[in-house]
């Protein structure tokens, strides 16, 4: 092959090598797939779904409360529920959530989930109250679930993004509140 032969060559496959850079950066800094597994997030999200991780979201605003995220934990990646925040001071008491004394509604659990009564100063760690950068994340499915009431708070660095769309099955998708 001669050098118009490379030259050649190259520019024909100039714009398949600038699509696959594209979609490596894209998958690498933006979004990505990501399959959820156990059933620790019934009946919001079902083991074996995939859904679309939002990576850029918590480089342009603080995560909230409610936010379903994938982090690393002990080399897992598992999807959770923000609970607790930087700052506050979280207990389960008769089947409610408590933030700050102050009693919250949980609306996205279903009817009759039962949450064991737990204080803070319970979960790995003995903390008073959540400290900077570390959150509480509890699964949906709070009788079949491994989060922070096993493993204790998560700290910022270890979240991935956020579940921001469940693509499959494809006669469940759905955006992920």
């Amino acid at each position: 092959m001669d050098f118009r032969g490379i030259k050649e060559f190259l520019k024909d496959s100039l714009w398949i090598i600038i699509i696959i850079l594209v979609v490596l950066l894209v998958n690498i800094y933006i979004i990505s797939f990501q399959q959820v597994v156990g059933p620790s997030m019934n009946d919001n999200l079902q083991s074996g779904d995939i859904v679309i991780l939002n990576k850029l979201i918590y480089k342009i605003r603080d995560v909230r409360r409610c936010d379903v995220i994938s982090f690393e934990q002990d080399s897992k990646n598992m999807v959770k529920r923000v609970i607790g925040l930087p700052g506050e001071y979280i207990e389960y008491k008769d089947n409610y959530l408590y933030i700050d004394g102050v009693k919250y509604a949980e609306d996205y659990l279903d009817e009759g989930t039962i949450t064991k009564n737990f204080k803070l100063e319970d979960l790995p760690g003995n903390y008073t109250k959540i400290p900077d950068g570390m959150y509480l994340v509890l699964g949906d499915n709070r009788t079949d679930s491994t989060d922070s009431r096993n493993f204790g708070l998560i700290k910022k660095k270890d979240i991935k993004g956020k579940v921001s769309i469940r693509v499959w099955p494809l006669s469940g998708i759905k955006l992920i509140k």
